[in-house]
């Protein structure tokens, strides 16, 4: 039997939960986890009881999130895992660099992003580090988020207009199958690259894609919409690695 073969279109991690993505053009990852660097911060927004010593999952209203939180697609962030540098950009200009592997530079993030914030502080902010293997995920599993493209284009036909992918968040972007067929692999594998993965989840979306990352309007409503065609608001699914290695865009992927 064939199986529908496709690539990869896009690639990125988001070093810092609710900011701005690290496009990327190549990266290895490891069985069981994530992708490295992947959620490895978070900003807690009033005391979520997270315990560093025993990391556990925690909600994600309990950081500052795009699901809440829509002024955050104003800004453009980087961040280099080389030095630890964040750097904050609003309206064009740099507005905050620091060094997120520090106390001192922790707290400076905390504190601007406090004022930045205004009213919707839920409590005093501070950028927690994910230590070990931790991440700040939606999930408590170690995966790699998937979106398909079709998929998107099938939601712009729902709304009647574009839709970013960006909007999903998702760590690989593939093209080459049908909308919607993502959902039906759970339970199967897929050779992503060099790497092989298992998908164990769909991914159920939340108001977060409501967002538009580039204006930081809350201008649609992606899940309901999702919801009243299909449903459900599940677009995208997880994958686990179960064999490591190294995906890079434009690479095969294949259902097995």
């Amino acid at each position: 039997m064939t199986h529908p073969t496709g690539r990869i279109v896009a690639l990125r991690r988001f070093p810092v939960k609710g900011l701005s993505p690290e496009p990327l053009s190549a990266v290895a990852v490891e069985a069981g986890k994530q992708i490295e660097g992947d959620r490895a911060f978070a900003i807690e927004n009033g005391p979520s009881g997270f315990d560093p010593e025993s990391p556990a999952f925690i909600p994600k209203f309990k950081f500052l999130c795009l699901m809440k939180n829509e002024r955050l697609a104003s800004l453009a962030t980087s961040f280099d895992p080389a030095s630890g540098l964040l750097t904050v950009r609003r309206d064009g200009e740099v507005a905050l660099e620091a060094d997120l592997r520090s106390d001192d530079g922790r707290r400076a993030v905390g504190a601007w992003f406090s004022e930045f914030m205004g009213e919707e502080l839920n409590g005093p902010l501070k950028v927690l580090p994910a230590p070990g293997e931790h991440t700040f995920s939606d999930t408590a599993l170690g995966v790699v988020s998937i979106i398909n493209r079709a998929s998107v284009a099938a939601v712009e036909d729902m709304v009647g207009r574009p839709v970013d992918p960006l909007r999903f968040r998702g760590n690989i972007e593939i093209e080459g199958f049908g909308p919607w067929e993502e959902l039906d692999w759970v339970g199967r594998e897929l050779i992503v690259g060099a790497v092989r993965m298992k998908i164990v989840k769909r991914t159920v979306r939340c108001a977060a894609t409501n967002v538009d990352p580039v204006t930081a309007e809350r201008d649609m409503k992606i899940p309901a919409t999702l919801m009243k065609t299909l449903g459900h608001a599940d677009c995208g699914v997880y994958g686990e690695v179960v064999a490591g290695g190294l995906i890079e865009v434009g690479a095969p992927v294949a259902l097995v």
